[in-house]
């Protein structure tokens, strides 16, 4: 083992930079001779720590039998002191013989060498026992030790004494508890300081929110203006129920859409043999949906009615496209459920294995969505007959009661969107206006109660989409504000990176305005800001009051109709608002009575279908949340699973 020596223990600061590892080197003993002294050290043999015989100049251990230097008053090897010495005042004085029995001499070959560690110049070691022989005095002796190049370590907790940890501290005193934390708090910052480098880019768990209470500007308020008020309506079913041709007919019959367009979608899609999709083109724009004849994407159109501004979402049906349905039908207010008539479409949407009418009714009520319009659809295919819309209207009635809509909240429309019948204005048709004298489809969308909108609470929008627009700009996002407002040149923070941006231009319904407040769906154009650092499912946000970024939850959960059961461990999908994670159950902490809210069996093993209860899952990626208390709209999640919704719920608890 290379070793220094040559120093003394009243060396000087510029001394330290000299000391460094080699080996031994025989010309330059020949050229020193055996005491030379050249820039404070001198090159040496390495001795063998089991050889006996001791070179002049140096002591032998009587544990390890080390040749250690004159100068050193603790074993080099296994830290046994030769002689306690004190040297504060430059001055070496002799203290009793020191004694060691067996037991001390096993543990100080068990701790010596940890307990000989290396501290920075100046500082001292206090050294201490409690099992030492009577001949050993009970003066607490110093010695200065010097660090070896490269080896300096932070403090530990404690310093390894004779058969026992010892204390240490500044000038020689005892390690208080102060100067533990002291020395633990600077242990953790050159920790931290030193993963710095890989953790710039890592996304934090936390976010610090501003202890000062949110007050909303003037600004912010809503304006008595005679404005309509916007309702955010999403148009949920099984496939082929016939959404998108509904859509495309309401925006047809309000003027949304010519007659010129009307004719170009009639006539593309006779060209591919799908003359009956005319009006559902209206709302499937890409090639690829057109070509399926299916809905794989949220598409939002307006109109406006009596009393509301509508924004339609019109959601995807097939089973395969339910992530994009949760991600845009989350923006709703209230829903029209489309059901077919037809004979055997209504029994697939409701059954329970892959019936897409049950899965979507879950889902808009786990959004909030309490309002529902039951547009029964197809109507012509069947007749108009009063008998079969009874029976839908009796199965599904008996459904939708077991997932929490009330009947008060409810309304049952037949109509027919192919032949026009109860969309706009009264039935026709004799055939249904001779028994349904209740509203058509337009009228009971003005009946439904207006949304309640928060704007006394700090900005919140999750980004929807990323859009590119010549008019907004190279980066521009679009989302439903959940709380909050914006307007233009407004600063706001885009999690989950945490970049602050400028608010450039605001769009709604693809027309510019100055202010947005919540409830409104926009597209906002963002400056100062790279477009790397944005992403679907992120959150816009006040700087000052930031949402958290976190992996792990507390959830209460209701259980869907399950296949399997829900296991610790089990592996699963994880959707709130616009984001969409992989995750695992972590714990299973109680169940939960769905009457009373209490528990009702703590750590149960799994759980099965219908049944509620407090779990803790685990994401792989933070996403931005808050506890459902505090938004509602980025505290409620999704659970799903081999292409299934398993559990719907609520965040509880955002476990740090």
């Amino acid at each position: 083992m290379p070793r220094k020596a040559g120093y003394d223990l009243g060396y000087d600061d510029d001394d330290y930079g000299y000391y460094d590892d080699y080996g031994y080197d025989e010309d330059a003993d020949e050229a020193y001779g055996d005491n030379p002294d050249v820039d404070g050290y001198v090159e040496e043999e390495t001795p063998n720590i089991f050889q006996t015989a001791s070179k002049p100049g140096t002591w032998s251990c009587p544990i390890c039998t080390f040749a250690n230097d004159e100068e050193l008053s603790a074993c080099d090897i296994c830290g046994v002191l030769r002689d306690p010495i004190v040297s504060n005042n430059g001055s070496n004085k002799k203290s009793a013989s020191f004694m060691i029995d067996s037991v001390l001499q096993e543990d100080l070959v068990k701790f010596g060498k940890h307990s000989a560690m290396k501290f920075p110049q100046g500082n001292t070691v206090e050294l201490s026992s409690s099992r030492a022989s009577s001949g050993i005095s009970e003066k607490k002796e110093k010695v200065n030790q010097l660090p070896r190049k490269n080896k300096l370590k932070a403090p530990s907790a404690g310093v390894p004494e004779v058969g026992q940890p010892s204390s240490y501290g500044r000038n020689g005193s005892s390690l208080d508890d102060d100067n533990l934390q002291t020395l633990n708090n600077s242990f953790n910052k050159v920790k931290m300081s030193a993963d710095s480098g890989s953790s710039q880019n890592r996304i934090s768990t936390q976010k610090a929110k501003s202890v000062s209470p949110y007050k909303p500007e003037k600004w912010m308020l809503p304006d008595q203006d005679g404005k309509l008020t916007q309702l955010n309506l999403a148009i949920v079913g099984h496939v082929d129920s016939g959404k998108s041709t509904l859509s495309g007919r309401l925006l047809n019959l309000l003027g949304r859409i010519s007659q010129k367009e009307m004719h170009k979608y009639e006539k593309e899609a006779k060209q591919q043999g799908k003359g009956s999709f005319a009006f559902a083109w209206a709302m499937d724009e890409s090639a690829e949906e057109r070509e399926r004849g299916i809905t794989m994407t949220v598409g939002v159109a307006y109109f406006d009615s009596k009393k509301y501004h509508v924004v339609v979402l019109d959601s995807p049906g097939h089973k395969d496209f339910v992530p994009n349905m949760i991600s845009g039908a989350t923006q709703a207010d209230a829903a029209i459920l489309v059901i077919d008539a037809s004979m055997g479409a209504f029994e697939a949407g409701i059954d329970a294995n892959g019936g897409q009418t049950r899965e979507h009714a879950q889902l808009i009520r786990s959004f909030g969505v309490d309002q529902v319009i039951v547009a029964v659809n197809k109507m012509d295919a069947v007749g108009y007959a009063k008998e079969r819309f009874d029976s839908i209207k009796s199965q599904l009635g008996l459904f939708l009661r077991s997932c929490g809509f009330k009947d008060s909240f409810l309304s049952w429309i037949p109509l027919s969107a192919m032949e026009n019948q109860n969309l706009v204005t009264a039935a026709s048709d004799a055939r249904l206006s001779s028994w349904y004298e209740g509203p058509y489809l337009l009228d009971a969308v003005d009946s439904l109660q207006p949304p309640v909108r928060d704007v006394s609470k700090p900005l919140r929008m999750p980004i929807c989409d990323f859009i590119k627009s010549q008019s907004l700009g190279q980066l521009a996002v679009s989302g439903k504000l959940e709380s909050g407002a914006i307007r233009n040149g407004s600063k706001v923070m885009v999690l989950p990176y945490g970049d602050v941006a400028t608010v450039r231009t605001i769009e709604r319904d693809s027309k510019p305005c100055s202010i947005a407040r919540s409830g409104d769906n926009v597209a906002v154009s963002l400056q100062g800001i790279d477009a790397n650092r944005v992403m679907a499912g992120g959150v816009l946000c006040h700087p000052d009051f930031p949402v958290a970024i976190a992996s792990c939850f507390e959830l209460k959960v209701l259980v869907l109709d399950v296949l399997m059961p829900i296991l610790i461990g089990s592996q699963i999908e994880f959707h709130v608002h616009h984001a969409k994670e992989a995750a695992r159950v972590k714990k299973i902490v109680s169940l939960l009575d769905q009457k009373t809210g209490k528990v009702s069996k703590k750590a149960p093993r799994c759980l099965t279908s219908k049944q509620s209860a407090l779990i803790e899952v685990n994401l792989d990626a933070a996403v931005c949340v808050e506890e459902f208390s505090e938004c509602r709209a980025l505290g409620r999640v999704f659970l799903r699973s081999s292409g299934r919704t398993i559990a719907v719920g609520i965040i509880t608890r955002i476990i740090e």
